[in-house]
């Protein structure tokens, strides 16, 4: 009988994450296959949980069916522990069952999504950033009308994308990212000389107007400018989804 139960349990737990059920539109979550930084220490990249769980529950909880891409798909690594809605999601959500089966780039239909997300933790500068395929949907996306958002070190991911009319997506619009002045002070990426590039530096360098904390009223604010959408930090990541949402349904009036 238990044998019965779980497979009747599995069942309805896998019918609930794909259920389609008065969906409003379609989101796109790119997340980073990046382990580790490549060095002998192996300092970890990947995904911080709590820049993406968060997010992903804004999304569902308003409607919205969100996919999962990232460079080879797949199983994707995270950081930090399980805690508050990024526990909830886990559990209630589906979140993890979704994130584990992401899709490659080949897999990805850009025309079914209304906005992308790309969260933080230093992975997606190291794979999400110069995988061409995966550039190109973000720029497909936005040249549709939609809206692309990020967090932390997130918006490192859309600072290549190159827009149809052959300009950078960020050139003239005002972003913000991790800056820095904050990761030239951490130890993560041995103050930022693992990194390929330096997020801030990359956004200015493709013409955006990158948002300090000294242009900003608070370091938590979220940046709105032509449908793109960024914060420095995780505690603003679920409200850079619910503002993206409101950016979504703001253009479908």
């Amino acid at each position: 009988m238990k044998i019965i139960f779980y497979i009747l349990a599995l069942g309805l737990l896998l019918h609930s994450c794909d259920s389609e059920d008065d969906v409003k539109g379609g989101v796109l979550i790119l997340v980073s296959n990046t382990e580790d930084m490549g060095d002998p220490e192996k300092h970890f990249a990947g995904n911080n949980l709590w820049e993406v769980a968060p997010p992903y529950h804004i999304f569902v909880s308003h409607g919205y069916e969100v996919d999962f891409a990232s460079p080879k798909g797949g199983e994707i690594p995270f950081s930090m522990d399980p805690l508050d809605i990024s526990s909830y999601t886990i559990k209630y959500e589906c979140f993890m069952e979704k994130v584990n089966r992401s899709l490659t780039p080949d897999q990805v239909d850009y025309s079914k999504y209304d906005a992308v997300f790309v969260g933080g933790g230093y992975g997606p500068i190291f794979d999400v950033a110069n995988n061409q395929k995966l550039l190109s949907v973000m720029a497909k996306v936005y040249d549709n009308g939609g809206v692309i958002g990020g967090c932390g070190h997130g918006p490192a991911s859309f600072a290549n994308v190159v827009l149809g009319n052959g300009e950078y997506m960020v050139k003239g619009k005002k972003l913000t990212g991790f800056p820095n002045s904050t990761e030239i002070t951490k130890s993560w990426a041995k103050e930022g000389t693992l990194l390929p590039f330096l997020l801030e530096d990359r956004l200015r360098e493709h013409g955006a107007f990158f948002q300090s904390k000294a242009d900003l009223k608070d370091k938590h604010e979220v940046v709105i400018d032509q449908r793109v959408v960024s914060t420095m930090f995780l505690p603003s990541s679920a409200i850079v989804a619910k503002v993206m949402i409101g950016e979504i349904e703001m253009k479908e009036k």
